[in-house]
């Protein structure tokens, strides 16, 4: 139910016309009185006439808030979401947010700016909300879309990701064809729903050709560069270390390799490796990267017109849309040395 002048005025304590000049803009309000006013307006998620008809008029406008917009993953998204856009005339305003600071903001103040300046949705890249932090854009009729969202997001929210259970399988089962029977696992933040599935498909692999994982072999991290090239230092220094690693995404393979490199060891022929995004950093890497592809720019095109649907009233046939990844195979893996 939306609310109207009458609610406001009832939390804050005042008029019905008072709250009609503060919205209008009149200056003969008292300052206190305004202030209770502008709180009570935003707690509601009241919307003005004029802010409705701004919404309703012209060309969509959906905010997409992403982790680090310079990765290979997140211009993959990028693209994709920005051709839909271009197809069905929206308007798109691209935000760079990190997950602290995306913690720490106010979701309430957020979701009103939003409404004050005419958005229809807000699409959110590998985040981390909460229920309540999401219902402060449901409360204002703002839809949202996550895209590989960290946590589960909850009943009634809508979400983009891919296969990554089948995904994680496939690429532990790659390795194990080949011969591969000590084989690490580097995947991201501990409780990412993305990387659970990923290493849940790794171990399913495992256990359906009779190997027993190995904690040691088994770590998480975030999706980065840097987190790579610790962790093979890490696995590098075991008394038996592995002689395959699949990596949670292409960025920390990346790290692999550079690590691998420092130590001279050669891959393929000394230490397979598999990645995860199939980014175009899979073919730019020496040797070319073997790696799991997520379609990731028809993800960024399935998000936006998830949220336009949303934004339009429309009920999805599913809140989780799920799209097949695909094993690449390149040059990184080859049998283990005898």
């Amino acid at each position: 139910m939306k609310p109207v002048l009458a609610t406001v005025a009832a939390l804050a304590g005042v008029s019905a016309p008072t709250v009609s000049k503060v919205i209008n803009g009149r200056d003969d309000v008292a300052e206190a009185t305004r202030a209770r006013v502008q709180a009570a307006l935003v707690e509601l998620g009241y919307q003005s006439p004029m802010q409705r008809r701004a919404r309703s008029a012209g060309p969509a406008m959906v905010d997409l808030v992403i982790d680090g917009t310079n990765t290979s993953y997140s211009m993959e998204l990028l693209t994709g979401i920005l051709d839909c856009a271009a197809a069905e005339d929206v308007d798109v305003v691209v935000g760079n947010i990190t997950p602290a600071k995306l913690h720490r903001a106010n979701h309430v103040e957020w979701a009103q700016r939003m409404v004050e300046s005419g958005r229809n949705g807000l699409i959110l890249v590998t985040s981390e909300l909460t229920r309540q932090q999401l219902e402060a854009f449901q409360q204002r009729n703002i839809s949202v879309v996550v895209i590989d969202p960290l946590n589960p997001p909850g009943q009634g929210y809508v979400s983009v990701g891919a296969t990554n259970w089948a995904g994680g399988k496939a690429a532990a089962e790659h390795l194990i064809s080949l011969g591969h029977r000590r084989i690490a696992f580097l995947g991201g933040p501990g409780g990412a729903e993305c990387s659970v599935a990923r290493l849940h498909g790794y171990l399913a692999a495992l256990m359906g050709n009779g190997i027993p994982s190995r904690p040691e072999y088994i770590l998480s991290g975030d999706f980065s560069q840097a987190f790579g090239l610790a962790s093979t230092r890490e696995l590098l220094a075991l008394d038996e270390p592995p002689t395959a690693i699949f990596a949670g995404c292409d960025a920390t393979a990346l790290g692999v390799l550079e690590e691998a490199r420092l130590q001279g060891i050669r891959v393929p022929d000394d230490l397979s490796l598999v990645g995860f995004d199939g980014t175009p950093l899979t073919e730019q890497t020496l040797p070319r990267l073997t790696s799991v592809a997520q379609p990731l720019q028809e993800m960024g095109r399935a998000a936006l017109r998830a949220v336009l649907r949303l934004a339009n009233g429309d009920v999805l046939d599913s809140p989780h849309v799920e799209l097949a990844t695909e094993l690449v195979i390149r040059d990184s893996t080859a049998p283990p040395r005898a």
